[in-house]
């Protein structure tokens, strides 16, 4: 049998003393803190584990705390300008529908141009709406807005805009419009049968912009069979049964046009900068109704007014307002993707050119200067029997002057009120069309909305559940804490106890 001495029973009682310490300190220390470690090396485990959870739990905050409702706000802001441009739209709409009736009274016509006016101005302004400073519609040029906020006589673009076959339409056009008289002398002999308002319909291309700068036949091109562009010159129309490229007139101007009764040969392309728009001959729209054909047109426009779009959002351009530093754009898709979960993106834009059609302001232009020239055909009627009224122009000769004068404005009256009823006819589809466009971009943003409620639900859910898992991991309750304590003072102070009985008895006390 072995010799217990007093010495290893003191040694042992010191151990066993301090073994009790500090497992009463550990207890007290999570009693304090109510965590089951203090530091990595009490529980490598733990601490690892701990680790993972605290990591994957503040990139699950990131998304559900910030990146979600940041998607949020991007998508409500979107919504809010989609469903103004809508209500915008459906205003025009209506104004179309009122305009192609035959019953329009003056105060019809001027109150339907003081809404058009209106609405012009705001049309594209729902473009401009920012989240954050951020501009919603422009792609990855958030910092950019999608119109000029102001007057820029001296910003100068190259722009190349992609038309085709299907942006033809037929467009009126009417020469010898009335001046009315404002003296005998005026009044002459009055009005002949060939200088009565006549009408001409011809098909037509209409850019996007208007006050262009000078082009070039290079400057038009069309898409061959291969895809590849080729001077619109030498694309092939049938004259006379023989096979020629088109006459392309680039110099003439607008009003030598008028003077010329709008005259436009068969093989002729005629293209006017004031108005931003290409006249094709009967063959030469013809041919390319036919083939379908895909053209390009590169022109440069220097002056922008306030509410045009600016070119970089929809076209390959240049900005070349400083012929030494040329700013240069290309026309892509720009999604921008908030990361909402663990792998998981969503874009959260919406593009201008999905929506926001190039066309509608210059289409609005066009419904707005219909009803203006209505009203100013009836004013000059209106003039002309108040002059007849007049005891200066009572005489017979001078009735019967004014009489074909009065002729002549009632058939330019005649020819206002049809082209404007035509105008607003084709501006009922034009606008449905908008409206429809509109409405998918709404429906595609709703969604992404439900998607990204399913995110965020999935992600409470989860943030729930990597909290418990974290607390299960890391957390002691404090009521275990407390008995698992208790039990530990417990046996502390017995182990005082014993080793105080122990400690004070030796060998010389029973000699």
């Amino acid at each position: 049998m072995m010799r217990v001495t007093n010495s290893m029973i003191s040694r042992n009682s010191m151990l066993n003393i301090n073994s009790n310490k500090v497992n009463v300190d550990t207890l007290n220390t999570q009693m304090t803190t109510q965590k089951k470690i203090d530091r990595p090396s009490d529980d490598p485990i733990i601490a690892i584990r701990a680790l993972r959870l605290r990591s994957n739990l503040s990139e699950l905050n990131q998304y559900y705390e910030r990146n979600i409702p940041d998607a949020y706000s991007w998508l409500e802001i979107t919504e809010g300008a989609l469903d103004n441009m809508e209500t915008l739209l459906r205003e025009v709409y209506v104004k179309c529908e009122n305009g192609a009736t035959d019953t329009l009274t003056e105060e019809d016509r001027a109150a339907i141009l003081k809404d058009l006016q209106s609405l012009r101005k705001q049309v594209y302004a729902e473009g401009n709406a920012d989240s954050a400073g951020r501009t919603v519609f422009t792609g990855y040029k958030t910092n950019s807005q999608l119109t000029f906020l102001k007057d820029e006589k001296d910003t100068k673009y190259e722009i190349t805009e992609p038309i085709s076959y299907e942006d033809m339409e037929e467009k009126n056009f009417y020469s010898n419009i009335v001046e009315v008289p404002n003296s005998l002398n005026d009044i002459g002999t009055g009005v002949t049968i060939p200088d009565m308002p006549q009408e001409y319909t011809h098909k037509r291309i209409r850019l996007s912009y208007e006050g262009l700068g000078d082009i070039t036949a290079d400057n038009l091109t069309y898409i061959d069979e291969n895809g590849d562009p080729q001077p619109l010159r030498d694309f092939e129309i049938s004259v006379g049964g023989m096979a020629a490229g088109p006459d392309i007139v680039t110099n003439m101007s607008y009003a030598d046009w008028e003077k010329n009764d709008f005259a436009v040969g068969e093989d002729q392309v005629l293209f006017f900068k004031e108005t931003g728009e290409l006249i094709l001959g009967k063959s030469v729209a013809d041919q390319i109704g036919s083939d379908k054909t895909k053209l390009s047109i590169t022109y440069t426009k220097e002056g922008f007014a306030e509410g045009e779009l600016r070119p970089e959002h929809y076209f390959d351009c240049k900005n070349i307002t400083d012929e030494n530093n040329k700013i240069e754009y290309t026309k892509e898709y720009q999604e921008i993707k908030f990361t909402v979960a663990f792998n998981q993106t969503l874009t959260v834009n919406t593009q201008a050119t999905d929506v926001f059609d190039a066309s509608i302001g210059r289409d609005v232009d066009e419904l707005t200067n219909a009803v203006q020239a209505a009203i100013a055909a009836h004013d000059k009627v209106k003039k002309i029997e108040e002059m007849q009224k007049e005891e200066q122009y009572s005489d017979p000769k001078v009735q019967e002057a004014l009489s074909q004068w009065l002729e002549a404005a009632k058939k330019e009256a005649v020819y206002a009120d049809d082209n404007m009823q035509k105008i607003y006819a084709n501006g009922i589809t034009k606008f449905q069309g908008y409206m429809d466009q509109v409405k998918l971009a709404r429906t595609d943003l709703g969604s992404r909305q439900n998607r990204l409620q399913l995110t965020e639900n999935r992600m409470s859910n989860q943030q729930t559940t990597f909290e418990k898992l974290k607390s299960r991991n890391e957390d002691m309750e404090l009521s275990d804490i407390i008995i698992e304590y208790t039990a530990a003072y417990n046996a502390y102070q017995a182990s005082l106890q014993a080793s105080s009985k122990a400690n004070g008895q030796t060998l010389l006390n029973y000699l």
